[in-house]
């Protein structure tokens, strides 16, 4: 399963930590998970109460304790501040592909925080995991999560017409993908 992705359980960025999320994490995750703004550009819903987000973090620690979870907090260095998180959605190793996802709080949004993250997730699926291919969906109208998708090197495959069902209708998804022979490490 993913249990490769213990040894990575905490990477460094520039300006980020990626880390494991835990029960602490409670008000970071409730701020920007509680934020419509935010949730709406995402498969969830928005969180209404505490109780929401911690429901959450137990999903989350659960697939940690059975290793079928590979997401990591979005640490800021500056601050010790959790600002988000991102994850691998899903991993295929028979197929050697994964899809990432990722949400970061609007307080931090055009800061190249989210890229920042997304680079150095691709890169740990490429050099440590052997992924061939990595992949990232989003919301048409999600030019923000595009953009990261873009600077990342994903190049864009095409529209998947009604390829979620998500905030009560159907949702048109832009598919991105980078292959190994595409990472600039």
């Amino acid at each position: 399963m993913l249990k490769e992705l213990e040894k990575l359980a905490k990477l460094e960025t520039k300006n980020l930590t990626l880390r494991k999320i835990n029960k602490q994490d409670i008000d970071d995750i409730f701020y920007y998970g509680s934020n419509p703004s935010v949730s709406k550009r995402v498969s969830w819903e928005t969180h209404q109460t505490k109780e929401d987000t911690e429901q959450f973090i137990e999903a989350v620690l659960d697939g940690y304790s059975q290793n079928n979870k590979a997401l990591w907090g979005m640490e800021l260095k500056s601050t010790g501040k959790l600002i988000g998180t991102i994850d691998f959605v899903t991993i295929n190793y028979k197929h050697n592909n994964a899809e990432v996802g990722y949400v970061l709080s609007e307080d931090y949004w055009g800061n190249g925080l989210t890229t920042e993250a997304t680079k150095k997730i691709v890169e740990v699926g490429f050099t440590e995991l052997g992924l061939v291919r990595i992949q990232a969906r989003c919301f048409v109208e999600n030019i923000g999560s595009q953009r990261v998708m873009e600077k990342v090197g994903m190049s864009f495959e095409g529209l998947i017409r009604k390829g979620m069902f998500a905030k009560g209708e159907y949702q048109d998804l832009k598919l991105y993908s980078i292959l190994v022979e595409e990472f600039q490490g």
